[in-house]
């Protein structure tokens, strides 16, 4: 019992270290490519080439005072960043970063925890990093904060029915929850390539996958034009950090879920699958669906709120019905 529990806590330190170094270095990133795209020199003043820049701003947000606005509810109002950060945090529990490797004589597997119920966790932690945009945006006594809440809550209810439906065609593919099973069903052929299906599947939960981090082009609960920046209106310093981590840290696990879900996880393309371990793999298919939120936002424009709940309930979702139908049927007759 003690070696399981000396193990589990040498992982999750590892992991926690990484995601919070990837989460400071995707601020750079998306940084440096948004001046790349704008043809403009990003931040490269702090440290060589600007590699200190996430340490400065670290200590920026640290350091700045710790304001709280009058007539706010002070316990809602401190525990609203937190449970954004938690919940995008909880999620990495059950993704697998590679195969089983033999360290010191010992078999370790490169996940937390393979629970037979993996995806269903995903979904519920998911879920949950929504609370804390709305509690953040009800308990700041503003009415930016209260309608950037709204907005938000509405785009997260709306699109994780098409999340949801994007994962039940895999689910129903792999016939397994967990996400060890799923991606060792995608040993010969990945999920996304099993037209049409699998690809329809991967292509709803990707559009759903942006809505949910409300990143461009659905960024609408932060609209700063119109509602100066939605929810974190009312917060600064660590708490405004703490928000800041969610949301960046949402994209690196949406990312991990696509890589998971439909792009094969620690599997590499047919040809050059044995040319990199699979943690490496699964790393650069990471990096690769980072990469893709950092293009859109600098690509697209930001959709209208009736533009984005038509596209979600007029389209994605009937879309999703006829694919999910349409992947039952298939493994049926399979199976018969």
């Amino acid at each position: 019992m003690i070696p399981l529990l000396v193990e589990a806590g040498i992982k999750s330190a590892v992991l926690l270290l990484a995601l919070l170094t990837a989460t400071a270095y995707l601020t750079l990133l998306e940084r440096r490519l948004l001046g790349r795209f704008q043809l403009r020199y990003g931040p490269n003043r702090a440290g060589p080439l600007g590699l200190l820049q996430p340490l400065a701003d670290g200590v920026k947000l640290l350091f700045k005072e710790s304001f709280v606005p009058a007539q706010v509810d002070p316990i809602v109002y401190w525990l609203a960043p937190a449970i954004s950060m938690v919940a995008a945090l909880f999620v990495y529990v059950v993704i697998p970063f590679g195969p089983a490797v033999v360290l010191f004589g010992r078999t370790i597997p490169l996940v937390l925890a393979d629970v037979n119920v993996g995806i269903l966790l995903v979904l519920a932690a998911s879920s949950i990093g929504v609370y804390g945009i709305i509690l953040g945006g009800w308990s700041a006594s503003n009415k930016y904060s209260l309608l950037g809440a709204l907005r938000s809550s509405a785009q997260l209810i709306s699109y994780e029915l098409t999340l949801g439906l994007g994962v039940i065609a895999v689910v129903l593919l792999a016939g397994s929850l967990s996400m060890v099973r799923i991606v060792e069903a995608q040993r010969e052929l990945w999920f996304a390539f099993r037209f049409p299906y699998g690809t329809v599947a991967f292509l709803l939960f990707l559009v759903a996958g942006v809505a949910e981090t409300n990143r461009a082009p659905f960024d609408l609960p932060e609209a700063e034009q119109e509602l100066i920046a939605g929810y974190q209106t009312e917060y600064g310093g660590f708490k405004f950090a703490m928000f800041y981590i969610g949301e960046y840290m949402s994209v690196i696990t949406i990312s991990a879920l696509v890589a998971t879900l439909f792009l094969g996880g620690w599997y590499g393309p047919p040809l050059a699958g044995r040319w990199l371990p699979g943690p490496f793999w699964v790393i650069l298919k990471i990096l690769a669906g980072v990469f893709f939120f950092i293009w859109l936002r600098a690509t697209l424009p930001r959709v209208r709120h009736d533009q984005l709940m038509a596209l979600g309930w007029k389209v994605l979702l009937p879309a999703g019905f006829l694919n999910v139908l349409l992947a039952a049927v298939v493994v049926a007759l399979r199976g018969a």
